[in-house]
């Protein structure tokens, strides 16, 4: 069953609570939108809302973090990175402090909200701070995974969520889609079994080496199922959910067999996780590429999958990358 990404926000948190970890959730007055509201329900002191000042809210969370608590934000992703950008910059990542920010409804799948916000550089802005780590899970089980592996690990940590439902990648069954379970952990995979730190390679293939994150991995899958069903055309299918760093031996692997990539993201073409894999192949391994993103545009209002084709991010839109290279 499908689920957005943001559904495993608060009900990971309360979860890790449970478990026994010092955490506390600081929000701008989204709670019910980020779910952190289960949080808040659960274990009503930890949950703080710090009210429509996102600024304010990185601070305190900040203090949690210097108090020794696993710190987490809330919001939107256009609110939390830009407008807090200046406190994520010299706050928290400066002192390398405990942050973890988790904010939800980023990329146009945002829909009638509009360009206003729809966050599209948000991989840009803290894929370049120092110290800041980045995930962008494809689906629940890996946003609730990323969110974990984030509450366990020590520093800054930038997780993307989005707001409308996506296809399940990952499930108590292995991989929904591709033939290649043992890749990311075989049967039963699931948040505790899924290595964030990998990109995950979820189809084999020798003729392109299709590298994609979030919601455009399941748009991926279905690029490559077309292109193999029409022309016998074999593409390789990589979920890169740690932005920051990169799994560079995963990808140098793929590209030295394929010699083709094509990258997928609902973000700005421009300094996104695309960018990001391209800057190191151009050192290590030089291929033909192609970036499927959004054009350097901002958004506009629509449904979710009225935007996803309008901006060139749906699977057809990622076939047609792909046979341009071939």
């Amino acid at each position: 069953m499908s689920k957005a990404t943001r559904a495993a926000y608060g009900e990971t948190l309360v979860e890790l609570v449970g478990e026994g970890l010092d955490i506390v959730a600081v929000e701008a007055d989204l709670s019910g939108s980020t779910t952190t509201a289960k949080l808040g329900a659960a274990y009503p002191d930890r949950l703080f809302n710090a009210g429509i000042a996102e600024a304010n809210m990185t601070d305190v969370a900040a203090g949690f973090a210097l108090a020794g608590y696993v710190a987490f934000t809330g919001s939107f992703a256009v609110f939390g990175t830009g407008r807090a950008y200046d406190q994520v910059r010299n706050t928290v990542c400066y002192n390398q402090l405990n942050v973890k920010l988790a904010p939800t409804h980023a990329g146009v799948t945002v829909g009638p909200d509009g360009g206003s916000h729809q966050m599209l550089e948000d991989l840009a802005l803290m894929r370049a701070l120092p110290h800041m780590r980045v995930l962008v899970p494809a689906d629940f089980v890996a946003a609730k995974a990323c969110l974990r592996y984030a509450a366990l690990t020590p520093g800054p940590f930038y997780i993307r969520l989005g707001r409308d439902k996506v296809p399940d990648i990952y499930g108590p069954a292995g991989v929904v889609f591709g033939d290649v379970g043992a890749d990311v952990g075989g049967a039963g995979v699931g948040a505790d079994g899924l290595d964030v730190t990998r990109a995950q390679v979820l189809r084999r293939g020798r003729d392109v080496t299709i590298a994609a994150c979030g919601i455009e991995v399941g748009e991926a899958l279905k690029a490559a199922d077309a292109l193999a069903a029409s022309d016998g055309i074999d593409a390789e299918v990589i979920d890169v959910m740690s932005v920051k760093p990169l799994d560079v031996d995963t990808l140098v692997a793929s590209v030295a067999k394929t010699g083709r990539l094509v990258t997928a993201e609902e973000h700005n073409v421009l300094a996104g996780m695309g960018s990001a894999v391209s800057e190191v192949l151009s050192e290590l391994r030089p291929v033909l590429t192609r970036r499927v993103g959004v054009a350097d545009v901002f958004g506009t209002s629509g449904s979710p999958a009225e935007l996803i084709k309008y901006f060139g991010l749906d699977a057809a839109s990622i076939e047609r990358a792909a046979r341009e290279l071939l």
